[in-house]
């Protein structure tokens, strides 16, 4: 999958909370940049071999800048150490044009927007959006303790302050987020957006399947999931590349198939951003990402190549 890459500068950083760090990308000629959509991500090109999404937290109509918040992980597998020791202020940085995965549902009569720690980004970017279009929302912010958490004074600022709530754990039960009622009975045209912690979305999932929510109407975006690489072995057929392989217990069939001299372009690892993913010509995939929605896995005609694996003996895949 290629891309095109934009060559922009740092031209502000900030520390924020605890361990966040917010930065203002521009185009070093002062041009405006690509429009986005509210949901959107980047791919931040670190060094060599070290490509990782973040989401864009800026304001979707003012396209002089780009702004990304990225947690330093203590868990990072490289990427969250590479922005906050590399990603210095004036620093120039390579990054992909914005891709959607996450987008507002354009029928969506009201919002409920629910983010828990860095998972505010994209709620960000979708506050600002849903104020332009005058649309009716609510954003609740969930976090471990107010001193810790970023983005509260540009929250407190914005347009929209009005329609966020903030919880912590650490204060009193009164502010706690409670779920159930904030979700209340499905109304006709209401949606929910979650994002965050994999623990806390899956809870937020659940209450609102509870609630009795439709599928369609829960929207979600993984940051970092486990990947499960367990199970027994299996081969693969590079139908185009004329190529078969065979798919160890605990390697991935991007691994495999790079060992074979086929290269399919990999990014986050995870099953989380979908730039890995492949048509399933025959077989029955074992889909194991967050990226395809189950009535996707259903069809089994596409995998996630970097995590997922097989149900059958053998997959033959088009590439």
């Amino acid at each position: 999958m290629s891309e095109q890459v934009l060559n922009l500068v740092i031209r502000k950083r900030q520390e924020q909370g605890e361990g966040v760090v917010v930065l203002d990308l521009v185009d070093p000629s002062g041009n405006v940049l690509p429009v986005f959509e509210a949901g959107a991500h980047v791919d931040v090109h670190l060094k060599p071999g070290l490509v990782r999404q973040y989401s864009l937290c800026g304001d979707p109509a003012d396209l002089t800048r780009y702004r990304v918040g990225v947690l330093r992980d203590p868990a990072s597998r490289g990427g969250s150490v590479a922005v906050h020791e590399l990603l210095l202020e004036g620093r120039k940085v390579a990054i992909g044009t914005p891709r959607n995965l996450f987008p507002l549902a354009e029928s969506a009569t009201r919002s409920i927007l629910v983010g828990g720690g860095i998972g505010i980004t994209p709620m960000i970017a979708m506050a600002h959006q849903l104020t332009a279009q005058d649309s009716p929302f609510e954003l609740h912010y969930c976090g471990r303790s107010r001193s810790r958490t970023a983005f509260l004074d540009e929250l407190a600022e914005a347009d929209f302050a009005g329609c966020v709530q903030t919880h912590f754990d650490d204060e009193g039960t009164e502010q706690k987020l409670d779920l159930p009622a904030v979700l209340g009975r499905p109304a006709e045209g209401v949606h929910v957006y979650v994002c965050g912690p994999g623990g806390f979305m899956d809870w937020v999932i659940s209450e609102a399947q509870k609630a009795g929510y439709a599928e369609d109407h829960i929207h979600r975006e993984y940051f970092q999931v486990e990947v499960d690489a367990s199970g027994d072995s299996f081969e693969v057929v590079a139908q185009r590349s004329g190529k078969t392989v065979q798919v160890a217990e605990g390697q991935t069939i991007a691994q495999a198939l790079s060992d074979a001299g086929v290269n399919i372009q990999v990014s986050c690892k995870q099953g989380v951003c979908g730039t890995c993913l492949c048509t399933v010509l025959e077989g029955q995939p074992d889909h194991r990402d967050v990226y395809l929605t189950d009535e996707e896995k259903a069809v089994n005609d596409q995998i996630l190549t970097c995590c997922s694996r097989a149900m059958s003996k053998t997959l033959v895949l088009d590439i």
